[in-house]
């Protein structure tokens, strides 16, 4: 099945006096790029990100953010009683330096000594405990499946606009063949004209003749172009039916097949020298472009 790259999912939780909320995103990209921003102290959730989206996703740039919050039952607070002392030992002595210059200084509140570097401490400074780290890592699963089903869901209606592209695509490379037999007696008179410009040179030998004459055929015959383009229409769709029948990025492939599909279009246009041929010509350079814009986003 054909995954978009462009997705989103969240998801929040909570265990034990902590809460969390993940969010992850998903844009295109040449290949997998995983940004992730996760709190400290989860040994191993880093690991098991990447695992499980390495083994679901082959495509695509994913920032995943992971914000957790430990609340007072979690995280109580401890007083480091050594540190506390050094602090009021500063305090006196600043108390002591400054009586002696003259200056006199405001006694320092409690909550002025609390809020002194390593005074006060949390007790969850070590990271959240085993239940809440189990709980995280359950939800990497659930987090996951909603962003791959939003990337199939997106699948399915790029999977439907490149298949109708390609219909229209193929519409006018009918148009295509018809405009050539319209331009035959058109062409043939421009090729009698330019004979007979060329046999006016006597001076010129044979074998230069024959390669003039066949340098005028192949600057208007455009049968090959036609017949890449085909191909290039029944290449797309089978990968669009294999993609459908099971999980295939296919992305690559189409976005080569559409810098094909352009190279034959120009080369169409640069060779038509017909008016009606030309503006097929630049009405396939359209539809290709905006296929290409669509395909862009396929994983």
């Amino acid at each position: 099945m054909i995954q978009s790259m462009t997705a989103f999912a969240s998801r929040t939780g909570h265990a034990d006096g902590a809460t969390w909320a993940w969010e992850v995103r998903s844009v295109n990209a040449r290949g997998l790029d995983l940004r992730l921003r996760l709190p400290d102290g989860i040994d191993g959730l880093e690991a098991d990100i990447r695992a499980a989206f390495t083994k679901a996703i082959k495509r695509g740039n994913v920032s995943l953010t992971l914000r957790l919050t430990m609340n007072d039952t979690a995280q109580n607070l401890s007083l480091d009683e050594a540190q506390l002392d050094r602090v009021l030992g500063a305090l006196d002595v600043i108390q002591e330096r400054a009586f002696t210059m003259g200056v006199t200084l405001g006694q320092p509140t409690t909550a002025d000594v609390l809020n002194q570097r390593g005074v006060v401490q949390n007790a969850g400074n070590e990271g959240p405990n085993a239940e809440i780290v189990a709980a995280i890592k359950a939800d990497i699963g659930p987090l996951l499946h909603d962003l791959v089903n939003m990337r199939e869901r997106e699948g399915q209606s790029l999977n439907a606009i490149i298949a109708t592209q390609l219909s229209d695509i193929a519409g006018n490379i009918a148009n295509a063949e018809a405009a050539i037999i319209e331009r035959r007696p058109e062409a043939e008179k421009a090729l009698k004209t330019a004979m007979e410009r060329v046999l006016g040179n006597t001076d010129l030998d044979p074998d230069k003749l024959a390669q003039e004459m066949a340098a005028l055929a192949v600057k208007t015959d455009v049968t090959e172009e036609i017949d890449r383009l085909k191909a290039h229409v029944t290449a797309a769709s089978e990968l669009l039916e294999v993609a459908q029948k099971e999980y295939h990025p296919v992305g690559r492939k189409l976005d080569f097949l559409s810098q094909e599909f352009n190279r034959e279009a120009n080369t169409l246009c640069s060779k038509a020298q017909y008016t009606k041929l030309t503006g097929i010509g630049l009405e396939l350079k359209t539809l290709i472009d905006q296929m290409r814009e669509q395909i862009q986003n396929v994983e």
